[in-house]
Formats: structure tokens, sequence, C-alpha cells
């Protein structure tokens, strides 16, 4: 038993010493910075009473002025517009491609916004909503509709990638849904059909409750990638025009790097991983309820 408790530690040892190093560690630094000035003295939540009163993170005066509204709301935003779009694409498309003569092909197209590098993703936004070189203003052209550079005006910058996005994502929820598809018994469908249900019925009340599980999975994932959002902002419009596209990883990369106030970063941070913490824990109680 000395000598399997040697081994096992052996090969445990260095992982958990990484963990700490790369991980606990940087975790704990940053909670700790949180509460502390540039000097290194403890204020308190001081530093959280400065992020949620500054305009970078909540710009109340935003809803009646226009863009931007803060980092904060943008987050918002993001989950309200981006999330709902992701999983009702997902699931129709998945549905429409099941049955479907080279569905697997199509699949596997939308699939690639999913693995393709967000940074990539980023300069395509810009590119497919440019003025002159974008498909969005192409298709506007055709109906005679002027367009510009959406991404380069407050009023749409926002939404431009939160639009963008959508297509990158889309192919996550699609995989996952076709994957659930594949474990609903045939049978369920055929006893429908012979009863006369219609092909809304038969989704409303076969495929969408039997999905509840990877709707779980797919919301609780969007969830987080929309709260940590950082690259395509990053890449495709740095927050701006003017923070009207700003996000709170953004924001926090901001305080850090950029006006080296590393204690309002930090604040940031946790609350940033608190966020998703929040998001992770229910998504394990709602996986435990599912199996119970």
């Amino acid at each position: 038993m000395k000598s399997k408790a040697k081994y096992v530690l052996f090969f445990v040892l260095p992982a958990t010493a990484m963990l700490c190093v790369f991980v606990i560690y940087p975790v704990a630094r940053t909670f700790t910075l949180s509460f502390l000035n540039s000097d290194g003295k403890f204020v308190g939540l001081q530093n959280y009473t400065r992020i949620f009163s500054s305009r970078d993170i909540i710009d109340l005066k935003g809803f009646s002025r226009g863009f931007p509204l803060g980092a904060l709301i943008h987050n918002l935003l993001w989950i309200v517009v981006h999330l709902p779009l992701t999983v009702i694409l997902g699931l129709s498309l998945a549905v429409l491609l099941k049955n479907v003569k080279g569905g697997s092909l199509i699949k596997s197209i939308i699939f690639l916004g999913m693995v393709m590098p967000m940074i990539v993703g980023g300069v395509m936004i810009n590119f497919i909503f440019d003025r002159n070189l974008g498909i969005v203003n192409g298709v506007l052209s055709i109906f005679r509709i002027s367009g510009k550079s959406w991404t380069a005006y407050p009023d749409t910058a926002l939404f431009s990638l939160i639009f963008g996005s959508v297509w990158l994502w889309t192919g996550f929820s699609v995989v996952l849904y076709s994957a659930g598809l594949e474990t609903i018994p045939k049978d369920y469908y055929e006893a429908a059909q012979l009863d006369g249900a219609s092909s809304w019925k038969i989704f409303t009340n076969i495929t969408v409750p039997l999905l509840r599980p990877i709707t779980i999975v797919v919301i609780t994932m969007t969830l987080l990638w929309e709260l940590k959002v950082f690259d395509i902002v990053y890449v495709a419009t740095m927050g701006g025009p003017g923070g009207a596209s700003n996000v709170l990883a953004l924001q926090m990369y901001t305080y850090a790097f950029r006006a080296f106030d590393f204690n309002r970063s930090a604040a940031v941070a946790v609350v940033l991983t608190l966020s998703t913490l929040a998001v992770s824990l229910s998504l394990l109680k709602s996986v435990k309820d599912e199996q119970a």
C-alpha cells in the first residue's frame, strides 16, 4: 500500500503544484487585491463601490441619450439578444437538418464558426458590417437601403457584434441538439403520428421536453461565454466607439493594462468570477434535478 501511495503522489503532486501556481494562487491573489488600494492598504468594498458607481460599468444616463450604457448593461444585452437567438436557431437547424440529405455536411459548415478562433471571428465581423465590403450592406443595397460601417457608430456597434457573433456560436448548439435528437426513441414519434398529432404538437410535446437537459447545457455554456466575452469586442471595436460596445472583460483589461489600476481590475474580475460561478452552480443543480 505504501508503494502504491508513493506512485499516486508521484503522479498527483506535479498536477497539484501546477494547479496551485496557475489557478488557486492567482484566484486568491485577485480576490485579495480587490480589497486593497494601490498602496496595499485594506479598503474594504471601496473598489467595488468605485466600479459600480463608474459610468464605465453602469451609465444610467445612456438610456436617455443613447449608447454607451456601461459594460455591465452591455453584457446583459448580449445575454438578452444572443442567448435566445443561439438556442432557437440551434434547435431549429438541428430539427430541420435531421432527415435532410447532406444535413451532416451543412451542420459541419455551420460548426466552422465554432472552431474558428474568436479573434478571426472579430475581424470577419468587421468585414461583414463594413460599408464598402460587407455582405450586410450588399444585401441592403438590393432593397435600395443605404448602408454604413455598422461597427463604427455608437447606436449600432454593440448589436453588430452581437448579431455577428450568433453564427460563431450557433454551431455549438446545433451539434448538441443534433446529438440529443438521436437519443429520442423513434417509437415516440410513430405513436404520436398514429394518434394524428401535427408536426408542431410533436415538436412541442415530444422534442422540446425530451431535449431539456441539452437546453440546460446550451443555455449555461452560452451564458458563460456571454459573461466573459472579450476577444471579439477587442479585435472588432476595442469597446468603441466611445465605449458603446464595451463589456466587463474588456473593462477589466482596460483598468489593468491601460490605467494600471490593478485593484479595480481585480474587483471586476471577482464580479465576473462570481457571476460565472453562479451560472455553473445552477447548471449542476439543474442536471442533478433532471437525474433525480
